[in-house]
């Protein structure tokens, strides 16, 4: 079934543009007791250094299923997550990017017309997409929302575009069983586990781009706190 993503996803989707530095890494030689060590400097940072931390890589067992019914949910939780991900990832990137520019504009009516910018410019980029979101879809994003942001889609139009329009948003959005409410609770929700063993995955395939959460999620204790439960279920 096709839904028409109401105008609450156009407004979380913040538009702007974010810049970032780019790493420039080059070695240096330095002689100490007639040993040749290498060091790394990294633009921005004035001190060199002996090594570089890299992102932590878990080794991942193949996923194993209780039956086939079990493989084809999956799967298609793999191909719905994948697709929406990148709009929260986007969601949070906007976020950012729209209140440190607001904190720059001092007059109320300039903010408010930023903002209105903002929301045209994300309505003709990205509507014709989020239309065609499945309502399941569009609960997956609502839940990576609160991934990214560490807010409730419900919480985001609220704050931009006031609590009376955040109420019928969820209102409207609750016609196609989506709640703009929703959390991500990946420890006390199994849908929501296996979604961030999908991103996990996918992100070490590099078939996603990896965007930290908003709030901390250890994947080891998340995997043995659900191996735990599976054991004593």
């Amino acid at each position: 079934m096709k839904i028409c993503i109401p105008i609450y996803i156009y407004v979380i989707l913040l538009c702007g543009s974010a810049t970032y530095g780019q790493v420039d890494t080059s070695s240096l030689e330095k002689q100490k007791d007639s040993t040749e060590i290498m060091y790394f400097i990294i633009e921005g940072d004035t001190i060199a250094r002996e090594i570089i931390n890299l992102d932590e890589v878990y080794l991942l067992k193949k996923v194993k299923f209780m039956s086939d019914e079990d493989r084809r949910r999956y799967l298609i939780l793999r191909r719905k997550t994948r697709k929406v991900y990148p709009y929260a990832k986007l969601a949070s990137e906007r976020l950012i990017t729209m209140t440190e520019r607001l904190k720059t504009i001092e007059k109320k009516s300039d903010k408010k017309l930023y903002t209105k910018r903002v929301q045209n410019y994300v309505e003709g980029e990205f509507s014709d997409k989020l239309k065609k979101l499945t309502h399941t879809e569009g609960q997956i994003l609502v839940k990576l929302i609160h991934r990214q942001t560490g807010r409730t889609a419900y919480d985001l139009v609220k704050e931009l575009r006031t609590g009376w329009r955040a109420f019928w948003y969820n209102t409207t959005a609750n016609l196609f069983e989506i709640s703009l409410k929703e959390e991500y609770r990946p420890f006390e929700v199994k849908e929501d586990y296996l979604i961030e063993d999908i991103l996990e995955r996918s992100f070490q395939e590099h078939i996603l781009e990896r965007q930290a959460p908003a709030f901390p999620i250890d994947y080891l204790d998340l995997k043995a706190h659900w191996s735990k439960r599976s054991v004593n279920n």
